[in-house]
């Protein structure tokens, strides 16, 4: 605590600090689960688009946007108390990805084979899943 800081203010830092560790949480998972997801779009671009029936450079440009996206996503999860207005971000971008991601599959604007086609929703419903969750966690902080 600074000389500038109240104690009362110690605590309400604290408490907040406290109650965002869900969301912090979900950001974190979902910042890994991204990250992730983006290295293996990123450097297997080959095996997956073979497994996908998907075009190994759209897979290239994918993931290197997750990967960066599950970077800021992290540096995000990092803070305390993450910003309110970032964390809206992040969750209207997974909601966006994942009705984007759906779309792609019912109005054929990609063309998987079945085993793309099935994963397309699936990791779908991951990311509106831990839009939902970030949602909740930002809730419990009165935001």
């Amino acid at each position: 605590m600074t000389t500038s800081q109240s104690p009362a203010r110690a605590v309400t830092t604290q408490g907040r600090a406290e109650a965002a560790r869900p969301l912090r949480l979900f950001l974190g998972l979902d910042a890994v689960v991204t990250g992730g997801n983006g290295l293996i779009y990123l450097f297997a671009a080959g095996p997956v688009g073979d497994l996908l029936s998907l075009d190994t450079g759209f897979l290239r440009g994918i993931g290197v946007f997750l990967t960066v996206y599950g970077a800021l996503v992290a540096v995000l999860a990092s803070r305390p108390v993450p910003s309110t207005a970032a964390t809206k971000v992040v969750i209207e971008a997974n909601l966006l990805w994942a009705v984007a991601s759906v779309a792609a599959v019912v109005f054929g604007w990609l063309d998987p084979n079945t085993v793309g086609t099935v994963w397309t929703p699936l990791q779908a419903a991951v990311v509106a899943a831990f839009a939902v969750l970030q949602m909740n966690g930002l809730r419990r902080l009165g935001n």
